[in-house]
């Protein structure tokens, strides 16, 4: 398999997954600015859209979308128990809450990287994602975990969100639940890997 990611983009979480997953894959890095691998391929050949992740896989089948993907890569390792079985309730809760981090976080993060966004209108989104923050850090308070007891991908999707609330000046040191949550997935082998691989720090 490869993955096309940038780092620190939201391709990270796949990356992440498929660490925690064992899986073989081949990373292949995008200039996300100038549309272009680093092995020179145009990305837009590869993701029409020009944004990360892209999972190819062996037999040429693509994948796009970064909840798609890591729901994929635990279903290939069910033994790892990245994700509940397909059919139970505790499968959709996970999708409940992938879906909450990509509509309620990582889209409210998206005007932010934008450097033609109004100041007043990025101060708006940053008092959302707070509010957003704010019922997260209440759901992390009582379990390791999203989820519970056990890691799963959409851990590693959050994870990968609250890196990118430093980068944006907002401070979760408020919550003391989520910078514990965020520490423990930081320390995670697989996390600690996939963040090298990109050449990043933990935080």
């Amino acid at each position: 398999m490869k993955l096309y990611y940038s780092p620190g983009a939201c391709s990270l979480s796949p990356h992440i997954v498929l660490c925690e997953a064992e899986l073989p894959y081949e990373l292949i890095k995008v200039d996300l600015r100038e549309k272009m691998t680093e092995t020179g391929e145009d990305f837009r050949s590869v993701s029409p859209n020009g944004y990360v992740p892209v999972l190819v896989l062996d037999d040429g089948r693509k994948l796009t979308e970064g909840p798609a993907i890591i729901q994929y890569l635990a279903d290939r390792v069910p033994e790892k128990k990245l994700a509940p079985t397909t059919g139970t309730f505790e499968r959709y809760n996970l999708q409940q809450w992938l879906n909450f981090i990509s509509t309620e976080l990582h889209k409210t993060f998206s005007p932010l990287f934008n450097a033609n966004m109004p100041d007043q209108a990025k101060k708006l989104f940053r008092e959302t994602l707070a509010s957003r923050f704010q019922w997260v850090a209440d759901n992390v308070s009582a379990h390791p975990y999203l989820l519970g007891n056990d890691f799963t991908v959409a851990d590693a999707y959050l994870f990968v969100v609250l890196r990118w609330a430093k980068l944006m000046s907002i401070d979760i040191s408020r919550w003391s639940s989520l910078v514990q949550y965020k520490k423990r997935i930081a320390d995670r082998p697989a996390v600690k890997r996939a963040l090298q691989e990109e050449g990043l720090g933990a935080d």
